[in-house]
Parts: C-alpha cells; sequence; structure tokens
C-alpha cells in the first residue's frame, strides 16, 4: 500500500470516527429522557384491616378496590403511625413519627380532667410550616399538586394546604352539602365522596401533560355513618356473613369509596394516563368498631360532654337500627384486636394496595412491615428523587423487588385516654410489646401465632421484654416523647368524665 493510499484510508477513518459521534450525539438529544410518573393517593378515614373483601370480607363489597390488588402489591402488614387521624396525618406530610413532632392526639385531642393522670396534649393544633412536606419535595421537582378531602392538620389559611406544597385544595369533611375552605361550588349536588373525586378528575384533564401529584383524602367511613338510601336497602337486603356485623349503612360507605377508586381508574385509561401512573389507597388508622368510649364516660352537659355509648349512625338512619345492636357497631376488626383510639392491631393495623404499571408484578403479596411514615420517601423516589428517609424508610425496593428489612422496629405513642388506656408500643419482627403508660405494665405478643393478641407472654420470655422495652424507651427518648403525670385533681367518681384540655381552650 502506497504512502498516498495509507493517508486516504486513515482520513477516511477519522472522518467516519467523527461521523458517528456526531450522529450518536444527534441520536442522545433526540431521546426524550424518561417520563416521571404520576402519583394519586387515596386516603380513607377509619377503614378497618378486615373492611375489604381484598383482605377477606365476605360481605362487604369493592370490586374497584380488589381489581386494584389484583394488578398491584397487596400489603398484610402495613401501619398507621398514630391510631387517630391528625398523627397519621402529620406521618404522611412529613416522613416523621407522630412524637416527634407533638402530635399525642387527633386535632383538638381528648382530654380527662379528673382522671388518675394527666395527659399531655398536641404542641400544636396544625401542622408547623417549617415542615417540609411531601408535597413541597414533588413541587421542586416540578410536579402539579393536589389536595381534595380530609385535611385535619389546621384549616386556618397559614396550615391548608395551598401553603403546604399543594397548587390547588379544597378541604372539608362531612357526607353530604360539604363546605369547602376555600368554598367550591361545582358538583354541590354530589355526596362528598364523589364530589372529590369529581375534583381530582378535573385536575386530572388539567394536568394530563405534566407529573402531578393527587391526593384524595375521604371522610369514608367515619362515624357517624351516613350513605345513599339506594346503597344502604342494597345491603339490607343482602345475607349477612355470620363472622361479620354486616352493617348496611357501613357497607354502603364502602361502596361509596370503591366508585370513588373506580372513577379514578376509569380516568386515567381514557386519559391514557394508566401505565404512567402509580396509585396507592390505604387507610389513616384502624376501625372503629363502635363509638363507645372507654371504658364508660358518664354524660355531662357543659364543656365535659361526651356521651356514654354513641349511636354511629347518622340521626336520618337510626331508624333503620331502631333496636338493634348496629344501631352502635359499625364493623369488627376481628382477627385483630381492638380498634382505632387503641394500639393494638385493631386500631394502626392498616389496608394498604400499591397500583405500578412496569414494576410491580400484579397480584403479588407482600408481608414487610411498613408504616405511614414511609410515604414520604417512597413518593419522592418514585418520582426520581433521591429519597429523604425522616423517621421512614422508601417501600420502592420492596414494590421492585420484595426486598425488606426482617429486622426493623416500628414504634407507637398514644400517651392519651382514648378507645383504651395511655400506651406506648413497639413491634420488631414476630414481636410486640405495648406498655401501659398508667400501671407501667408490659404486654407481650408474638404476631405470628397470636395475630389477636391474646396471649400475654412477658412473663415468660422476659429477655425479649427486656429487650424491646429498651429498645422502645431509647425511641421515646430520641423522638422527644411526652407522658402523662400524675393528676392532683384525680377524682375517681368523676375520672370518666371528658372536657377540653387547658392549652385548647387558650
Amino acid at each position: 500500500m502506497t504512502k498516498k493510499s495509507i493517508l486516504y484510508t486513515l482520513v477516511l477513518l477519522v472522518c467516519g470516527a467523527n461521523f458517528c459521534e456526531v450522529n450518536a450525539q444527534k441520536s442522545s438529544s433526540n431521546q426524550k429522557p424518561p417520563k416521571q410518573k404520576n402519583i394519586i393517593f387515596i386516603l380513607a378515614d377509619d377503614l378497618g384491616w378486615a373492611d375489604l373483601p381484598a383482605y377477606g370480607n365476605r360481605f362487604n363489597e369493592s370490586p374497584n378496590i380488589d381489581k386494584l390488588a389484583r394488578e398491584g402489591m397487596r400489603f398484610t402488614d402495613a401501619y398507621s403511625a398514630g391510631p387517630v387521624c391528625s398523627p397519621t396525618r402529620a406521618s404522611i406530610m412529613s416522613g416523621q413519627y407522630p412524637a416527634r413532632l407533638g402530635f399525642v392526639c387527633h386535632i383538638p385531642g381528648h382530654w380527662r380532667p379528673y382522671e388518675q393522670v394527666r395527659t399531655p396534649s398536641n404542641r400544636a393544633q396544625f401542622l408547623p410550616q417549617e415542615i417540609k412536606t411531601v408535597a413541597e419535595q414533588l413541587k421542586d421537582a416540578g410536579y402539579a399538586t393536589a389536595y381534595f378531602g380530609k385535611w385535619h392538620l389546621g384549616n386556618n389559611k397559614p396550615y391548608h394546604p395551598v401553603n403546604q406544597g399543594f397548587d390547588v385544595a379544597n378541604v372539608g369533611q362531612s357526607f353530604y352539602n360539604t363546605t369547602f375552605i376555600p368554598a367550591r361550588e361545582d358538583y354541590r349536588d354530589l355526596r362528598f365522596s364523589d364530589r372529590i373525586t369529581e375534583f381530582g378528575v378535573d385536575f386530572i384533564e388539567e394536568n394530563k401533560d405534566k407529573p402531578f401529584f393527587l391526593m384524595l383524602a375521604h371522610y369514608d367511613v367515619h362515624v357517624l355513618l351516613d350513605a345513599d338510601i339506594d346503597l344502604i336497602d342494597k345491603y339490607l337486603q343482602k345475607k349477612k356473613d355470620k363472622t361479620y356485623p354486616g352493617n348496611a349503612v357501613y357497607a354502603a360507605m364502602i361502596e361509596h369509596l370503591d366508585r370513588s377508586v373506580g372513577r379514578i381508574m376509569a380516568k386515567l385509561k381514557s386519559a391514557g394516563l394508566d401505565e404512567n401512573t402509580i396509585l396507592v389507597f390505604a387507610s389513616d388508622n384502624g376501625g372503629v368498631v363502635s363509638e363507645n368510649i372507654y371504658p364508660f364516660a358518664k354524660v355531662q352537659r357543659d364543656e365535659i360532654s361526651r356521651h356514654d355509648r354513641w349511636v354511629t349512625l347518622a340521626d336520618s338512619k337510626k331508624h333503620m337500627y331502631a333496636d338493634s345492636p348496629l344501631r352502635f357497631i359499625g364493623t369488627s376488626n376481628a382477627p385483630l384486636r381492638n380498634e382505632k383510639g387503641s394500639i393494638y392491631e385493631g386500631g394502626i393495623r392498616i389496608p394498604l394496595i400499591v397500583k405500578w404499571p412496569g414494576a410491580v408484578k400484579p397480584g403479588t403479596i407482600s408481608e414487610a412491615m411498613v408504616i405511614s411514615n414511609d410515604f414520604y420517601s417512597t413518593f419522592m423516589e418514585m418520582a426520581g428523587m433521591k429519597p429523604v428517609n425522616r423517621d421512614g424508610q422508601s417501600m420502592v425496593p420492596t414494590l421492585l423487588d420484595g426486598n425488606h428489612d426482617l429486622n426493623r422496629a416500628l414504634y407507637w405513642h398514644y400517651p392519651v385516654f382514648h378507645h383504651d388506656v395511655p400506651s406506648g408500643a413497639i413491634r420488631q419482627g414476630e414481636w410486640k410489646l405495648i406498655e401501659n403508660f398508667m400501671t407501667g405494665e408490659k404486654a407481650l405478643y408474638n404476631l405470628t401465632y397470636d395475630i389477636g393478641e391474646t396471649t400475654n407472654l412477658a412473663s415468660d420470655f422476659k429477655s425479649k421484654t427486656k429487650e424491646l422495652h429498651q429498645l422502645l424507651q431509647s425511641w421515646q427518648t430520641q423522638v422527644g416523647a411526652e407522658f402523662p403525670v400524675p393528676n392532683p385533681d384525680f377524682n375517681p367518681e368523676r375520672r370518666y368524665e371528658w372536657g377540653v384540655h387547658p392549652s385548647v381552650k387558650k
């Protein structure tokens, strides 16, 4: 080969390489970055772990939620960070344990002026503005954000969702003729569950060309139980399951909730967004069996006012169970023990279903222990952000690969009277310890063999009891947990009366 031909060959090689590099750059520049996933979080109010057919219920009907479970992952061991609404909602927004935030109860809280101990109150009756909420995190990532429904973290303007990271928000809580903050007149003839769903549908339509984060916070199935007559009649005529109360009003409320889920799923499909949207369904705490106040409150007619036995039905529905115990009983959390307002499993174990098309294998079941604090970092990672792990962990590894920490410890702090006495708890693996803050008694349960928490094993497994109690105490110190103190106004004859906490009166 001559020098001339060699030179000619080298020129071709260099030019060819440059041509390939330029074209590769062009090809790369023409490729669109991965599209951010939309995230929709539908939160039920007081829906129990055992209320849904997807979790084994044989009376209630929820075909759309059942479909969601078939298309996603259903968690068996998901928990709320609190046994009532405000603490759990604060944990979702902040990624922190309620005890760290100073949320010991719902807003404004419970108070027994004459009990043996004086219980702490919430440090604030709102979500502090200095907390960077999950909505603010997602907004930083370019998401449009919206919140419709029950907020219960402060409705005044400084603490309203529109000042907590949501571009648009309308909050309220009732079933019919709801007044929203700020006021909104569209869909006024619809029930609350349908109205907030239509607000959500409109938001999806308006933001279908950009990533969005939408929260629908339902009031179903909170007392006082109320629903459309046609649905109630359907369940009044339905054959009962002997293992479940089968309250027709309660069942109708679950169907209202289910219709909302179905409407959102249908909108996503018609808008061509169903494959690019993650849909999460959960409850804020366990189910309310009844509104009996533990252990028995006396009726008073002044500021200390709480009925000793609440009818769980709205006034317009009382006649349906005029002579039936179902006037007082909404549901059953069996096989779980107790209910909302307690830190037994019935008060804190919740349904959780996640559909993530293309990522989560349809129809999977996870036994991973997760808690409402985890939504914060989970939503961040779903959005392609580096998750901020405050008091939670991202669920994404579990959702994608089934991986989870078998030795993880979860904690609860509920130092007030409600459906139980002031208590704290820890669960690590299959073991759970509950401490009674009035007596100091410790109860140890093995949830693998005793999900109903029927057998206290503390005296039989003393080393395990000591180990978990030490972990609980360490965590309580770390988060600055507040405890009941002796009450100088203790009056045994008036101990079960209810009042307004002095700090709330101020």
